[in-house]
């Protein structure tokens, strides 16, 4: 048996051992995890909401959140439970331990092979909760932005949920980048405001402390009505800054749920179907292998441009959407792919 030394007993090692010393550890581990970041996520919440999201007895639930009341980590109201300050840095600085405890890091590798793409963010999935989710995929994706941010730069921004999250799981930077201008990179689509990409870009630049462009043009307008609207000097000068993008943050989409969005009847629907489209973006409809199926009418960033960005990052919830994924994927090796757990073992999964 090797011995193992002192100056090789890392956190894996540390891991690996109290797996083997203390087996039930990491489900008690993981139960407490999920509650204080229920808690966190739901706050004000009571225990009998936590019982029913986790699927554990009440009576369970009131004896781990004594623990914790006891430990700082948790206040509990009246109107229910919050966390502390304690408990919030409790979780940050157990997200980082809990990525090594999962195996993430190596799956994000893994992930990374497979597609032959730049950098691979796997969120820990410990909830089937969706809501959940999105937010923690959005602050990873947040922060992965925010350390790749420099002076004078222009950032583009698509809309949707996972946007939606971004800009809202985002810190404020208290003015920090002053010169950095958010644009949206696509016109707007649907009649939710808050997961278009206007707002998005405008929330996301209110946080980093910079400035903002508003495209005030749906993303499926006609060509022939672009032409002419595209002469306004406001619209003109916000396309000008979409060709400058330096960076590019968008949310990922399957070919059939953009297809109804866009309200493609239900014969281009089964068109695209039949071949073999699995993903939407920049205006084309693309199968597994990144081919172009059919070109749709939109506004904003083109194919051209996005194949042309250094820095891409793409975010995706969900194992429905392996197959989008990895089309999006080999349209640019440069692309940071920030997603969930069930989504990157769906991926692996994918001849």
């Amino acid at each position: 048996m090797k011995l193992i030394h002192k100056e090789d007993c890392d956190i894996d090692t540390v891991i690996a051992l109290q797996k083997k010393i203390i087996p039930d550890l990491h489900e008690i581990f993981m139960k407490r995890y999920d509650i204080l970041r229920l808690i966190h996520y739901y706050q004000p919440v009571g225990r009998r909401q936590l019982s029913s999201i986790l699927g554990i007895g009440e009576r369970v639930i009131r004896g781990e959140v004594a623990l914790m009341k006891n430990q700082g980590l948790i206040e509990i109201r009246a109107e229910g439970m919050n966390t502390t300050a304690i408990g919030e840095n409790t979780l940050e600085g157990l997200s980082v331990f809990i990525h090594r405890f999962k195996g993430l890091r190596d799956l994000e590798e893994e992930v990374g092979e497979r597609l032959q793409i730049k950098k691979v963010i796997v969120v820990p999935e410990m909830i089937q909760d969706g809501e959940i989710a999105l937010k923690e995929i959005g602050k990873a994706a947040a922060n992965y932005l925010k350390s790749t941010v420099q002076s004078k730069m222009i950032i583009g921004i698509t809309g949707g949920s996972t946007m939606a999250a971004v800009a809202e799981e985002m810190g404020k930077e208290q003015g920090k980048f002053q010169d950095v201008i958010v644009v949206p990179a696509r016109g707007g689509l649907g009649k939710d405001v808050d997961k278009q990409a206007n707002t998005i870009a405008a929330k996301i630049a209110g946080k980093l402390g910079g400035t903002y462009k508003l495209l005030y043009m749906p993303d499926n307008i006609d060509k022939n009505v672009f032409s002419t609207l595209s002469e306004d000097p406001v619209i003109k000068d916000v396309m000008e800054y979409i060709e400058k993008i330096q960076v590019l943050i968008f949310g990922i989409g399957r070919a059939d749920k953009m297809a109804i969005r866009r309200g493609l009847s239900p014969a281009e629907l089964q068109d695209l179907a039949q071949k073999g489209a699995v993903s939407e973006a920049f205006g084309y409809y693309f199968n597994r292998n990144g081919e172009i199926i059919r070109e749709v009418n939109t506004i904003g960033v083109s194919l051209k441009k996005f194949k042309e960005l250094k820095l891409v990052i793409g975010a995706a919830a969900g194992a429905e959407k392996a197959e989008a994924v990895v089309a999006i994927s080999r349209l640019n090796a440069n692309l940071v792919l920030v997603i969930d757990e069930s989504l990157a073992r769906e991926i692996l999964k994918i001849k």
